[in-house]
């Protein structure tokens, strides 16, 4: 009587964690299919750089410069893209007008590790804007925001003192959906001619970065590129997008004219 009392103990005890052991696997499988996704980035893809601004715009800010657009370099070219444009308008004795223009674009996608496209942009815009406040020797520093461009967008603008003469910067950071727009444009009165407004220069600045944002949206068809692809299979990784080809404080650095434009003047 004890062992078949001692058995039937056993057989019980077997029992009750076979129960425990599926019980807990349930939990598990649940736990797993609960798993939170990530919202998929509403745009898939950048226009060309060099075609977001129309001719009556490049005419505008770069007058001299309207057709020689200089594509940067990119090697993914959904993720990435710059174009810049120099104009320089001699006036021989009277000296000359200098004005550079260039536009970013950036897009981050969307990714389990790096979390959703949009907020990853939002974070590099606001770095941007930082950059932009911040750059080494500017004096006079001003900031705005802008309205019509995007879900966010802000017009820094400030005076840098050159070795060829009083440059007027320009820098509009914009945000839509997971896409950044950054346009940098300068000018400058060379050889003694007269400094730019800046007034003027920050309002054609503003106009540009407007249609860049209008075009990244054009480009991906209405109501975005959230109806193509998933979250979680970008073409390039937010980590790799997060490098611009150009900061605002290194485009600064570049917005002086080439030494045969000098010579010229």
């Amino acid at each position: 009587m004890l062992i078949a009392a001692g058995c039937s103990s056993d057989s019980g005890s077997d029992g009750g964690g076979a129960k425990d052991t599926a019980g807990l696997g349930a939990t598990t499988s649940a736990d797993a299919t609960a798993a939170p996704t990530v919202q998929a980035a509403a745009y898939k893809k950048l226009p060309e750089p060099c075609a977001v601004l129309s001719k009556k715009t490049l005419t505008d800010l770069v007058p001299k410069g309207a057709k020689s657009g200089k594509e940067g370099t990119s090697t993914d070219t959904a993720s990435r893209g710059s174009c810049s444009w120099t104009s320089l308008d001699n006036n021989g004795v009277k000296g000359s007008q200098f004005r550079w223009l260039n536009v970013s674009l950036l897009r981050f996608d969307s990714s389990q590790t790096q979390g959703e496209g949009d907020k990853l942009a939002a974070s590099y815009y606001a770095k941007q804007v930082q950059e932009a406040q911040s750059v080494t020797g500017a004096k006079n520093t001003k900031s705005e925001p802008v309205a019509g461009a995007g879900d966010e967008a802000t017009a820094v603008r400030y005076d840098l003192k050159k070795k060829e003469g009083a440059f007027k910067q320009q820098t509009v950071v914009a945000r839509v959906e997971n896409v950044v727009v950054t346009i940098d444009y300068n000018g400058a009165g060379l050889a003694g001619d007269k400094t730019p407004s800046a007034d003027t220069l920050t309002k054609a600045a503003e106009k540009a970065v407007k249609e860049a944002v209008a075009a990244v949206s054009s480009a991906n068809g209405s109501g975005g590129g959230s109806s193509t692809g998933g979250a979680g299979s970008p073409s390039a990784s937010p980590s790799k997008s997060a490098s611009p080809s150009a900061s605002p404080s290194k485009s600064a650095s570049k917005a002086s004219p080439s030494a045969s434009a000098s010579k010229k003047s």
